[in-house]
């Protein structure tokens, strides 16, 4: 009788540690599944995330160069800047974009803390970058309109040197497209070229010097207020935009951070 008390004793132990190893080892194996799938959902997020900023990074590039090969020099309006060409402009965004969507989505498929890290970091710098710089327009807003009228009136004064073709081109598209003249009126080519003169693109009926005829009909208004109008009438375009651009950049920062913190946890190296 004890021997059979002790043998159904020790099969029940058996039992229970089979049952108890069972247990441990299915819930070990869900959690490294659930590890491993989460993982793998927050770098298929990552890229993902940081597709579209390479997809905006490669055409902003495309278009930049094509400004700078097709349009030649077509410049900046501002003396003061005279490096910052549209061409220009464009093309260093682009890049910054690209490089930046490059960084996200190699790391997420190598499954690089490094490049995880860096691609955070990058997209932290530019959304800082981003909220002070629209902290300060808005705290200096009719200082920066000042500042942009006065050093757009200075820049009329270049419209007819021979190193400043790009300068002229871009006045003359603008006032042709808009159907504008000057700054703030066709009187600011008058004060800026020391004569009663106006760029052909001031005309109205519009031929070759044209704008040399006094008693020809001009446009009255000015292009500044043009531009300034139409960015208010389509505030609302704008901003969906610029919201659709933070929310691409968060999502890409806590996707990165994520899957950076996965890898962690799994104690993965920094590979290459």
């Amino acid at each position: 009788m004890y021997l059979l008390i002790t043998g159904v004793r020790a099969q029940v132990c058996v039992q229970v540690c089979v049952q108890v190893c069972v247990q441990v080892c299915v819930q070990v194996c869900a959690q490294v599944c659930v590890r491993r799938c989460a993982c793998m959902l927050c770098s298929l997020s990552s890229r993902v995330s940081s597709l579209p900023l390479q997809l905006c990074g490669c055409g902003l590039l495309g278009v930049g160069i094509w400004l700078s090969v097709s349009q030649g020099s077509f410049a900046t309006f501002s003396p003061s800047f005279p490096s910052l060409s549209a061409a220009n402009l464009v093309i260093a965004i682009g890049a910054i974009v690209m490089v930046t969507g490059f960084l996200g989505c190699l790391g997420a498929i190598k499954e690089n803390k490094c490049l995880l890290l860096s691609f955070f970091i990058v997209l932290l710098i530019i959304l800082l970058v981003e909220l002070i710089l629209l902290i300060l327009f808005f705290v200096y807003t009719e200082q920066v309109s000042e500042s942009a009228k006065k050093d757009l009136k200075e820049g009329l004064a270049l419209y007819n040197t021979d190193n400043n073709v790009g300068l002229r081109n871009a006045w003359n598209i603008i006032q042709a497209e808009w159907k504008c003249c000057g700054v703030m009126g066709y009187a600011d080519w008058h004060e800026a070229l020391q004569e009663k003169v106006v760029p052909d693109r001031c005309c109205q009926e519009h031929y070759q010097e044209c704008g040399r005829n006094a008693t020809n009909q001009f446009w009255t208004q000015g292009c500044y207020e043009l531009v300034k109008g139409w960015l208010d009438d389509n505030r609302h375009l704008l901003g969906t935009i610029a919201m659709c651009i933070l929310v691409v950049q968060l999502l890409g920062m806590a996707f990165s951070m994520t899957l950076f913190h996965q890898i962690h946890q799994t104690g993965k190296k920094y590979d290459a």
